[in-house]
């Protein structure tokens, strides 16, 4: 896959002239109480603690991190599926973070979803053309033309054929259903994109394919993403910046060259020496964690990675690091970053 136009901003944190964050994220928690036994005492699993980023106007940030590090769950909180436990969403000026009702439905035309799942995220017992109507039929929208001539419409625009209208999800590959599930989301003509995993299931050969149809999507319509994926060749390929999850925190934030040419936090520098092209990476060789992901119901004090890190010195397990600029021009919350002082 080829890289997108190098067009990001010099650091995470600048922000460009003349355009103002579509989406900006502050403080973003969600803990998620469990009981263990019928009276046992009760704790959280820290799902996602203290989360901070923004989006700008046809940006994509790509959310990546291992299995469990809270990246669906942001994303779920970001379309309101989830109500956040702390901190404040904002869209387009506006403190989003526990809408309600009528006026929850109306920002739901203008952030949408793609699921990770193209089998479990379509109902079978619905055609491809009432799946795809339902957004426009719940918001009492009728486009010039018709329903139908609207959904035939979206049904093309994602390279599926019109004449499909009348058929079912089980009659489609994986591939075309993650189509229809793109044609969904698109109904309501949004301005944000929440993709959460949106070709992880899908064949390699097909991924390509649905990449390519999501940045073509993006130049048309002026669309911003937040793209969650776990497949770090996928996000290189798509994203303009990146941002870093390990066990519900953010450690690192920077445009696409910053992260993957010169990592500045060491949980960065691990993930990206798995990816087969770039094990050569600063001189490293493939990074090989020691130990298991700590439980997000007792997570390890100070830095969060401290129990993994072969940097780790008495100050990360006693101190939390403060996500800040460092000298790659990411910001990382890290106390020994590897590509140098903290700035």
């Amino acid at each position: 896959m080829t890289d997108l136009a190098d067009s990001a901003a010099s650091t995470a944190t600048t922000t460009t002239p003349g355009r103002e964050p579509l989406l900006k994220v502050e403080g973003l928690t969600k803990h998620f109480p469990v009981r263990s036994g019928l009276w046992g005492k009760g704790s959280v699993v820290r799902a996602v603690e203290n989360v901070n980023f923004e989006v700008k106007p046809g940006e994509t940030l790509g959310l990546v991190g291992e299995s469990g590090c809270g990246k669906t769950t942001t994303g779920r909180m970001l379309v309101r599926l989830l109500e956040p436990t702390s901190g404040k969403i904002t869209f387009e000026g506006e403190d989003i973070t526990h809408t309600k009702g009528n006026r929850l439905r109306k920002l739901r035309q203008d952030i949408q979803i793609i699921f990770q799942d193209p089998y479990a995220s379509l109902n079978p017992r619905h055609t491809v053309g009432r799946i795809v109507a339902m957004p426009l039929q719940v918001n009492g929208i009728d486009p010039p033309g018709g329903v139908k001539k609207r959904v035939q419409e979206l049904l093309e625009t994602v390279g599926l054929n019109p004449e499909h209208y009348n058929r079912y999800p089980h009659e489609f590959s994986g591939g075309q259903r993650q189509r229809i599930g793109i044609a969904r989301a698109l109904a309501l003509k949004p301005k944000l994109i929440v993709a959460d995993e949106p070709v992880s299931a899908l064949d390699v050969s097909i991924q390509a394919q649905v990449v390519n149809l999501l940045r073509q999507l993006q130049r048309d319509l002026g669309l911003s993403f937040v793209f969650i994926a776990h497949d770090l060749a996928v996000v290189r390929h798509f994203c303009e910046r990146i941002a870093v999850m390990y066990l519900g925190r953010m450690v690192e934030v920077g445009t696409r060259e910053q992260i993957y040419e010169n990592p500045a936090h060491p949980y960065t520098r691990a993930l990206l020496s798995a990816v087969p092209d770039v094990t050569k990476l600063g001189g490293h060789g493939r990074i090989k964690l020691e130990g298991d992901v700590p439980s997000p119901i007792d997570p390890p004090s100070g830095c969060v990675f401290h129990t993994r890190c072969w940097k780790a010195q008495e100050k990360c397990s006693a101190e939390a690091p403060a996500l800040v600029p460092v000298q790659n021009g990411s910001i990382a919350a890290c106390h020994f970053p590897e590509s140098g002082e903290v700035v």
